[in-house]
């Protein structure tokens, strides 16, 4: 179908909803063959028809990015059925909203774990295919870290600032052979904006208020067409870096 990303191999993790569908369909549309990772088939299988609709090719691949095996497994998947991974999209996520005293190991534990812990897994297993012909490995984050929220946010703040750390750490590692890194860090609507709107309304509306560009982010028009072109050969000497896609609202203040 042709794009920027023509015939290349995409994995995207949490690909169900959100940013992560965003991401996927945008990829499909340039030409990535994408394999739609999450939970369960029922939350994959309408982005793959989605991108398929649009003439993209997509395939599903159930996966809990919190289980080691369920990793390997969707990485030698990937490799088995196209022979290769050109781009990793790490976009998996559980936030553990509530303040710090109220926020409980288990779900710091489960948002550390699909997380970081599950980012730093599949770079690892997608590493020697990636190696192979300079693949990009795309890591999602947040500017929830950037300032002190009254939001309930600090121990989903930490999760994000320990993922950019492992990008710039991983982009400097992989950089020799081959592999750039990079991140993204959107304002987008999504489950967690939905969630905080609901629970917090008046400090949304506030945020809100502050985005210069006056809106939030489209996850495909928006945040994917940004990841196609980080993934694409237009940014071929771009690596540890994060670009921050949020209107203006993390740092024009």
């Amino acid at each position: 179908m042709g794009g920027a990303l023509e015939g290349r191999v995409a994995i995207v993790t949490g690909a169900g909803k959100g940013v992560g569908r965003g991401i996927a369909v945008a990829m499909g549309k340039e030409g990535a063959r994408v394999v739609v990772s999450a939970r369960s088939e029922d939350k994959a299988a309408p982005v793959v028809a989605e991108i398929q609709a649009a003439g993209g090719e997509a395939v599903t691949n159930v996966c809990n990015v919190a289980k080691p095996e369920d990793v390997e497994r969707c990485v030698a998947d990937v490799v088995d059925q196209f022979g290769t991974v050109d781009i990793l999209v790490n976009n998996a996520n559980v936030a553990p909203y509530g303040a710090l005293l109220d926020v409980t190991d288990k779900a710091f534990d489960l948002s550390f774990r699909i997380g970081p812990l599950a980012m730093m897994r599949f770079m690892r297993a997608a590493h020697p295919h990636l190696a192979d012909g300079g693949g990009v490995i795309l890591n999602l984050t947040s500017g929830s870290f950037l300032r002190t929220h009254p939001l309930e946010l600090g121990a989903y703040a930490a999760i994000k600032a320990s993922m950019s750390a492992l990008n710039r750490a991983a982009a400097v590692e992989f950089g020799p052979a081959g592999i750039r890194v990079v991140a993204l860090m959107p304002f987008s609507s999504s489950d967690g904006m939905d969630w905080w709107m609901e629970h917090d309304r008046d400090s949304y509306d506030q945020v809100l208020a502050e985005v210069p560009l006056g809106r939030i982010g489209d996850p495909e028009a928006d945040i994917g067409r940004a990841a196609v072109w980080l993934c694409s050969d237009d940014a071929s000497y771009i690596t540890g870096t994060t670009l921050v896609v949020d209107g203006g609202q993390s740092y024009l203040r």
